[in-house]
């Protein structure tokens, strides 16, 4: 059994990948920051269809907590599944903040530099003891990296350089048969974004335009590239970033 960390795993398309990847039989450990009654839904969930997961607390910022962390995982690898080592860990935690260039703060900057591009190379290198050979590391990024969207520079140009990371970490894992590639979504309705899809359905309508099957994506759209992804049928695929928005702006 593959066992699968995924950060952020309480809601959005990280529960769902967490889901869809119990669903082809990996095991999973996700993650949490703020919301551990989801991340504990997820859980219970997937253990009541015969899945096996644990929910375990992260903050992506907090570098210095991230060799405990590593204690925690391995302590329910060996508790839960009897195992030494990690098979993949998909670095999903995120959120926006979006803002015109001449109105961003330092601190939001900060914020999302923080969360989406420190946090995942510093945590792929606290886990990187506990990756077993042939792993896989998938990267969340996101289409604004392609599409430039007024309001979301930071956050796109963060993701920009997780793009970049992956195509590093795919070169320097390689001799470990380590694979790393990123999943970039387009306009997809996830507990992040419905709020403001539900705010503004006039937006909604305008993305579904530009999108060449005519309409934005759910979460289990995401979920299931990501599981599909991890699992032994891609395995051949690696350095690549996969664009999950059924034609977004093309």
């Amino acid at each position: 059994m593959s066992i699968i960390i995924i950060t952020g795993g309480s809601r959005g398309i990280g529960a769902s990948a967490a889901k869809q990847c119990a669903a082809k039989g990996m095991g999973i450990i996700l993650t949490y920051n703020s919301h551990p009654a989801g991340a504990e839904s997820v859980v219970r969930q997937i253990n009541a269809v015969g899945g096996k997961a644990v929910a375990l607390a992260l903050d992506v910022t907090k570098v210095r907590s991230f060799a405990a962390f590593r204690d925690d995982v391995a302590k329910a690898l060996k508790s839960t599944w009897g195992k030494d080592h990690i098979d993949g860990l998909v670095n999903n935690a995120g959120y926006g903040n979006f803002n015109a260039i001449e109105a961003v703060s330092e601190a939001e900057f900060d914020g999302l530099l923080n969360v989406h591009l420190k946090g995942p190379f510093f945590l792929t290198q606290a886990l990187l003891p506990l990756m077993a050979a042939g792993g896989h590391i998938i990267n969340m990024t996101s289409a604004t990296t392609r599409v430039a969207t007024p309001g979301a520079a930071p956050y796109a140009a963060f993701k920009g350089g997780l793009e970049v990371l992956t195509r590093y970490m795919a070169k320097e894992f390689g001799p470990r048969k380590i694979r790393a590639n990123a999943i970039s979504p387009g306009a997809i309705r996830t507990d992040m974004t419905s709020k403001a899809f539900d705010q503004s359905p006039e937006f909604v309508t305008l993305l579904a335009g530009q999108t060449a099957l005519g309409k934005i994506g759910e979460a289990d759209d995401v979920g299931r590239v990501i599981a599909s992804l991890l699992s032994e049928d891609n395995g051949w695929v690696n350095a690549q970033t996969i664009e999950v928005g059924g034609g977004y702006n093309i």
